[in-house]
């Protein structure tokens, strides 16, 4: 049965600052796991608003009312005075989203982006503030995407400590189809209604889900799929899956597994390691009937279950054949040794398609933006490759991110020989430009051992 409460009474406090509120909202959210919050909605005020302003991109992008941040700081007060005025009479509507297209990496097709006026960012950012206070303490430990403290590489390190740690043979790699475009917005609020009683919160969302899109003169609205663009667009989808999927595997399926289960989980990408096959096997066919039940789909191409794990390849060579591997948050893992060749180990290596993706990105970047000074395109060139050595360069990786930094070289030599006459850029005086203006060494930046449970 749910708790319910006309007030919360735990969240008021005079003269108290917001972050003490969202404090005690937490540590409500967290003592009660079946409270229902009431009176949320009067959170949004100017210091909340403030703070998330402070917190937006100023170089983000324009939404259809062209207003940028460098625009609403000029008379900041004034607009937040105004904003609050219209949330707080339950005036306020959110725009349509502008959509625009963009390259997708590694693909001839274009990718849609989703471009929020900048009020709707902002009014969004409070809510997720508040949301987050909540449902922070209700998702599984386990779900590691779009979280405060919570990285791809915590989610790397969960997978290692589990299939070198746990007694894991199978694992089920999984993709659901379009997620972020699919989700039901009926279910979402339904879902969202276990939590959050505040009904000005719950229409204030669902307002957000109607606004639509913007493209070619034309406003499209749709019952399925979270605000494209929106920073609130992550948490809603977390919360969707944290019903839908997460709670469905914690208390039906692993109850009844009659070995080792863990499912881990970053946003719409996860993998499930199994101990036993039939274990694996049951999952895999009762997955598309529960995502089906809340408008999701099962990629079948890309959602298999597999034997992986310390007997992996010796059982795979008996039989003739190769051991398999799968492809999680950009890094395909695979069975190997320890140094020593003595005990088994986990590795990961760039997958194929994020480094051929990785590597046309960058080419196309230098394609329009041979024409900058020089120095300026090397400090950018520069910033990209400790980007994508800061996230690819895990244990057992230093190849993978190698390559990647010598495929760069080659381009930046191509493409700053293009520039005034042809050839006049010799491999030489490249060669000397690097020892003078060195680029970032390729270094493992993050270990990947399994975690150390005191």
């Amino acid at each position: 049965m749910i708790a319910r409460s006309e007030e919360t009474p735990s969240v008021h406090g005079n003269g108290e600052p917001v972050a003490t509120k969202l404090l005690r909202i937490a540590e409500k959210a967290r003592k009660e796991p079946c409270f229902k919050f009431t009176s949320l909605y009067h959170l949004m005020n100017e210091e909340l608003l403030r703070e998330c302003f402070g917190r937006l991109r100023k170089d983000a992008a324009a939404g259809i009312d062209d207003v940028t941040k460098e625009e609403y700081a000029a008379d900041l007060d004034s607009n937040l005075s105004n904003l609050i005025d219209r949330l707080h009479r339950m005036a306020y509507k959110p725009q349509p989203v502008r959509r625009a297209y963009i390259p997708k990496p590694g693909s001839t097709k274009q990718r849609p982006l989703g471009i929020p006026c900048l009020e709707d960012k902002l009014v969004q950012a409070g809510l997720v503030r508040i949301l987050e206070k909540v449902y922070e303490q209700d998702f599984i430990t386990d779900s590691y995407g779009f979280r405060p403290a919570r990285s791809c590489h915590d989610a790397l390190r969960a997978l290692s400590d589990s299939v070198e740690g746990k007694p894991v043979n199978h694992i089920v790699e999984a993709d659901i189809k379009g997620f972020f475009d699919n989700v039901n917005q009926e279910w979402l609020m339904k879902f969202l209604e276990h939590r959050i009683g505040d009904k000005r919160i719950q229409r204030m969302v669902k307002r957000f889900l109607k606004a639509g899109v913007y493209e070619d003169g034309t406003i499209t609205v749709s019952d399925e799929g979270t605000p494209q663009g929106g920073v609130i667009s992550p948490l809603l989808a977390n919360i969707y899956l944290h019903y839908a999927l997460d709670l469905w595997f914690e208390k039906v399926i692993r109850t009844k597994c009659t070995g080792f289960a863990r499912m881990i989980r970053y946003a719409d990408d996860f993998v499930v390691c199994f101990q036993y096959e039939l274990d694996a096997v049951k999952f895999r066919r009762e997955l598309g009937n529960r995502l089906g039940k809340f408008g999701l789909e099962v990629e079948p191409s890309k959602t298999r279950v597999m034997k992986f794990g310390r007997f992996a390849v010796q059982n795979a060579k008996a039989k003739g054949e190769k051991p398999e591997t799968f492809d999680f948050l950009g890094l395909t893992h695979y069975c190997g040794t320890r140094r020593d060749g003595k005990g088994f180990r986990m590795k990961r290596k760039t997958a194929r398609k994020k480094f051929t993706a990785k590597v046309k990105a960058f080419k196309e970047w230098l394609k329009k933006a041979r024409t900058m000074k020089t120095a300026e395109l090397w400090e950018i060139a520069k910033a990209k490759l400790r980007g994508h050595y800061a996230y690819y360069g895990v244990t057992d990786n230093l190849l993978g991110i190698k390559r990647f930094g010598e495929e760069v070289v080659k381009l930046l030599m191509k493409w700053l020989n293009r520039r005034g006459k042809r050839h006049s850029l010799t491999w030489e005086k490249f060669q000397d430009m690097l020892k003078r203006f060195p680029l970032p060494e390729p270094r493992i930046k993050v270990k990947m051992f399994p975690i150390t449970v005191k």
